[in-house]
């Protein structure tokens, strides 16, 4: 066969280049084994993992079954708890205490619209959230998912992780070489030929080390060694729509070692932007998410260290992880014989996970559609660039809705809802939804990394409605009747059944989960 696929270099580790690395390791087994196919992580001892998204999507479950990883082993060796959803307090105001859940259970109805359009006619003092799903509920009394008698990956709620990012890239680091036949390289590159072509060809190391393959996957974070700095594919800013630029990242210790474990990241809004608050089994990861143009380093010290004070932590000796970032993403993401992944793809801000479920979805298209020969490359290339165009314009709306909906006033706020900083999509999406609730219909595409019921948590969190012209039809009234019933009596059950979070990783730590 000519031109055959028999060699993948993926330039970068950290969760990115290690997670790439198992997934496309383990759909393409039988080639390893058969000496058909070899895939080759080449990384740099003097570059270490960024280290802050640290929570994850629901997808997650599911990436990790793929690979053949114990959920117990993951939960004992990455530091990790169970994520239920986001808490976003003080969104909508700065003048009253506010809050709403985006959970990640999604309920019956939501795609179509139905308890949506229920619950703008009924004015409820119950959120969307706390109506049809019990992962408010669930949230607020600081239970996990499910119980040590579940099997791994089985729940009774949706649920993704939060975890140790560095510990992550480790444990992944070690099952991609030990059990899925992975190849590691340290090394520092130095120069990258390409072929006449325009093809990668080459990695020079420091060391005079020569290294060839097929096809190359871009780990390599910011810096975008191959897909921006060799091949040359330029960055397409979108500060103008997404102004945060900096993080200040911080490790805050709990006060005893009973304090309970969130299940939820809690967002909680700023004067120029939000602070996340993550539970992990041994500390909390938090940090601030802010726009420089709008506030100082100092000052958001200040801030930061005022939620500190106010959660009843210690903050003494806390040393904080000044990051900084450009929002925007690769004009293709995937060009010649190379495709970028994770930071070197592009990077928005960490609000929602959507940094580590852009890195799944893209290695899970090059694992499932990877060509067999070079001579079709160029077909996959489109497809994958057409793809994550599409997913990521999705994303950065999804992300843009959270701030045009709020009602706070300083000048970072006010800013986010001027017209001209808004996708021209999502405006219409906005005037389309003063009348008609978000549907799967404005969703259609298979893979949607946000889906309908995700906006509808946030829009009508906020105090957003869409105006029901009409009465609600008889159907609609009756099943969204039924599921509330059907949540309230499901609730009842769980909060007397489920253990809370800590307690959950404890026993998982103690005597392990049962292997599906």
């Amino acid at each position: 066969m000519k031109n055959v696929i028999k060699s993948i270099v993926i330039v970068g580790g950290g969760t990115a280049g290690w997670l790439t690395a198992g997934i496309v390791a383990a759909r393409h087994q039988s080639r390893i084994s058969n000496g058909e196919l070899t895939i080759t992580l080449i990384e740099s001892k003097n570059i270490s993992t960024v280290g802050v998204g640290e929570g994850t999507w629901p997808t997650m479950p599911t990436t990790l079954r793929s690979m053949g990883i114990s959920e117990t082993d993951f939960i004992r060796e990455c530091d990790a708890s169970f994520k239920q959803g986001t808490k976003f307090v003080n969104w909508d105001s700065e003048t009253t205490t506010n809050h709403y859940y985006h959970p990640f259970d999604v309920p019956k109805g939501a795609l179509e619209g139905d308890i949506a359009t229920y619950w703008l006619s009924h004015e409820s003092d119950k959120s969307l959230a706390e109506l049809f799903t019990s992962q408010a509920a669930l949230c607020d009394g600081e239970f996990a998912p499910k119980t040590i008698s579940a099997p791994e990956y089985a729940g009774f709620a949706n649920y993704g992780y939060h975890l140790d990012a560095i510990k992550f890239a480790a444990f992944l680091h070690k099952h991609c070489v030990n059990k899925l036949g992975v190849q590691h390289i340290v090394a520092d590159i130095e120069e990258v030929q390409l072929s006449p072509s325009g093809d990668i060809n080459i990695l020079q190391t420091i060391d005079g080390n020569a290294i060839t393959a097929d096809f190359f996957i871009d780990c390599s974070g910011f810096s975008s060694i191959l897909l921006g700095k060799a091949l040359g594919v330029g960055f397409k800013k979108i500060d103008d729509t997404l102004f945060a630029d900096t993080a200040l990242a911080v490790q805050v210790p709990y006060a005893s070692g009973n304090d309970t474990i969130a299940s939820y990241t809690k967002s909680t809004a700023q004067s120029a932007g939000w602070i996340w608050d993550i539970g992990l089994p041994s500390r909390r990861g938090v940090g601030y998410a802010y726009s420089s143009k709008y506030q100082s380093r100092e000052g958001a010290e200040q801030e930061l260290m005022a939620y500190i004070k106010s959660s009843g932590a210690h903050s003494e000796g806390l040393k904080f992880k000044e990051i900084s970032f450009q929002a925007g993403h690769r004009e293709k993401f995937f060009h010649k014989n190379c495709v970028a992944i994770g930071l070197s793809a592009g990077f928005l801000e960490p609000l929602e996970a959507a940094a580590l479920v852009m890195i799944e979805l893209s290695a899970t298209m090059i694992a499932e559609q990877l060509p067999k020969t070079k001579d079709t490359l160029t077909i996959i290339e489109g497809r994958f660039n057409e793809t994550f165009h599409y997913r990521w314009e999705r994303v950065i709306e999804f992300l843009k809705l959270h701030y045009i909906v709020s009602n706070r006033s300083t000048p970072f706020w006010l800013d986010n809802r001027k017209k001209a900083s808004i996708p021209t999509r999502l405006q219409e999406q906005m005037a389309l939804w003063q009348y008609n609730v978000p549907t799967q219909f404005d969703f259609n595409r298979i893979g949607e990394v946000f889906q309908a019921a995700s906006y509808q948590f946030v829009l009508y969190g906020s105090q957003f409605r869409t105006e029901s012209l009409f009465s609600i039809e008889p159907a609609i009234e009756k099943f969204s009747a039924e599921q509330i019933t059907q949540n309230k009596l499901r609730t009842e059950k769980l909060l007397t059944s489920l253990p809370s979070n800590r307690e959950l990783i404890a026993q998982i730590h103690t005597y392990g989960m049962k292997k599906i």
